[in-house]
């Protein structure tokens, strides 16, 4: 059985060859994509990812089959395990070793948002917080360094403390027509 230990050693390997990579001019920007369907009568969400998928659902009160996480818990997901590899990433980079590792990340968000006399309340979830929980024999200014290194680093965690423009647009097309272009 491999331990965290040894799966840091592996990610510092790993961590080499790509700054040697990018160094080289071998990799540069990636483009990443996501999409989803609503699927009949459930109306669950089907998330495709590279050759992943993952099912999004509501919970019974809001008319969901509860087949899988809210986007808003998924949105919790993708920090916590973004931590949770940043965390490794740099602990394997900066030598620091790691027994255990889980982060929790907690946040709310008030179903009255943007209803008649509740329109100041925000729809997306407040008071994100994350709490990772690391078993290790290192120094606490070993580990304190390590998360001002992840706090400055982990992409989602940035994301969310700093937003981001996002443009969008609709494609509407009436049922049995094609727009210009359709094959």
């Amino acid at each position: 059985m491999t331990t965290l230990n040894e799966f840091l050693q592996q990610k510092r390997e790993a961590l080499l060859d790509r700054r040697a990579r990018i160094k080289a001019g071998e990799l540069g920007a990636a483009a990443l994509k996501a999409s989803a369907s609503a699927e009949g009568r459930s109306g669950v969400r089907r998330i495709r990812i590279r050759d992943f998928q993952v099912i999004s659902d509501s919970p019974p009160d809001f008319a969901g089959y509860n087949l899988g996480p809210s986007s808003p818990e998924l949105l919790l997901g993708a920090l916590s395990s973004c931590l949770t590899h940043t965390f490794l990433i740099h602990a394997s980079d900066q030598g620091v070793p790691l027994d255990s590792l889980h982060a929790e990340v907690s946040a709310t968000i008030d179903p009255r948002a943007g209803a008649e006399g509740h329109e100041d309340i925000p729809v997306y979830p407040q008071e994100i917080s994350y709490l990772v929980t690391l078993v290790s024999p290192a120094s606490p200014a070993e580990i304190a360094r390590l998360q001002a290194t992840v706090e400055k680093l982990c992409p989602i965690l940035n994301l969310l403390k700093r937003g981001n423009e996002v443009r969008g647009q609709v494609d509407h097309r009436q049922p049995g027509h094609q727009t210009a272009g359709a094959d």
